[in-house]
């Protein structure tokens, strides 16, 4: 049976499935529409899978979302590694703007975290050759790209490594939070 826990904000989920071992290995049944839908009533149709790969321990994606009405919500596993993932929510209006949740996912415990729309993500990887994979429920829109500073002081999130992260070029010069009126969210 899956396991489904609310994290610090209740829209956003981790989900472990659950693992049938014996002396070959272990089976997973990694995604179930059926028993997301029993749990928490969620219904995603999942119209693209990603995968990532990141070479370094220290490597932050993020913080990306997609403007509406191309916001996506992501289905996000590691394959190899473990990271620690991050959801923020950045939906105007909502009682908790600003705020994020986090969870460690490893490759080990199979652990996956539902990012739902409205919401940015980044993550953090904390061994080096992690790959990632996850699904979506929109297109990719390269126009409605956006993303926040990763290290924005308005959110605080607490990144577990004491090292400058690896990060691309665009996301060293992500706006902030509070300026995301002016980049239409």
């Amino acid at each position: 049976m899956t396991t489904i826990t609310p994290l610090a904000l209740a829209e956003v989920l981790l989900i472990t499935p659950k693992r049938h071992g014996d002396a070959r290995g272990w089976f997973s049944e990694t995604w179930s529409k059926k028993a997301l839908s029993a749990a928490a009533g969620l219904e995603p149709v999942f119209v693209q899978d990603n995968q990532a790969f990141s070479a370094r321990k220290g490597t932050l994606r993020g913080l990306h979302f997609q403007k509406p009405p191309f916001a996506q919500g992501k289905l996000v596993r590691v394959l190899r590694g473990a990271v620690f993932d991050v959801a923020v929510d950045i939906r105007a209006g909502s009682p908790t703007f600003g705020q994020w949740a986090a969870a460690t996912l490893t490759a080990e415990a199979g652990e996956q975290i539902w990012v739902p729309p409205g919401f940015a993500h980044a993550y953090m990887t904390l061994t080096d050759d992690c790959e990632i994979f996850y699904k979506v429920d929109n297109d990719y829109a390269p126009g409605a790209e956006g993303g926040v500073i990763w290290n924005d002081p308005d959110i605080g999130v607490a990144w577990p490594l004491d090292v400058d992260p690896m990060l691309s070029d665009k996301d060293k010069v992500q706006p902030r939070l509070k300026d995301l009126g002016k980049t239409g969210f």
